[in-house]
């Protein structure tokens, strides 16, 4: 295992810097773990707010529902945002309970351009949502909300189908 001199020899060497990049990495516990969770009542959502919470164990939740306002009937789309968020958000806490510290806030806007923002500008660690798993067609004409937040996050990103 070593040429003579007490050195490894090159393979030893050559196995040594594979191994080590092969290792995986550990897991890692931040001091204060703020998550973003991306809301909008559904399904996918609820199941993402489920993970956000076991996996995680987060000091504190955001909760973000964002309003799409193409297509709405209103010209002011911050009156159906609040109602909206007012009628799904409460659900966050009621689930949650007071085992993590949490805000609920909702924005207007492209949901995409909103929560990729909000992370920017916030304290956040991590961003968790729900993806409806639309393949084919359906995704090309309605587009992926999860693929761009992925894209565009400055914090890692976990999606839950």
């Amino acid at each position: 295992l070593d040429d003579g001199r007490n050195r490894p020899t090159a393979a030893l060497t050559a196995w040594m810097r594979l191994h080590s990049l092969i290792e995986r990495p550990r897991p890692r516990r931040f001091d204060s773990v703020n998550i973003l969770l991306a809301y909008d009542g559904s399904d996918p959502a609820e199941a993402a707010l489920d993970l956000a919470v076991a996996q995680f164990d987060p000091d504190h939740l955001t909760a973000l529902y964002v309003f799409d306002p193409d297509g709405a009937a209103s010209d002011d789309p911050e009156e159906p945002a609040r109602e909206r968020a007012d009628e799904i958000l409460p659900a966050v806490r009621e689930r949650v309970g007071d085992r993590v510290e949490v805000e609920t806030v909702h924005a207007v806007g492209d949901p995409t351009d909103e929560v990729v923002a909000y992370a920017e500008t916030n304290d956040i660690d991590h961003v968790v949502l729900g993806s409806h798993g639309r393949r084919g067609m359906s995704r090309l004409l309605v587009g992926s909300v999860a693929e761009a937040v992925v894209r565009g996050s400055p914090v890692p990103v976990t999606v839950v189908r």
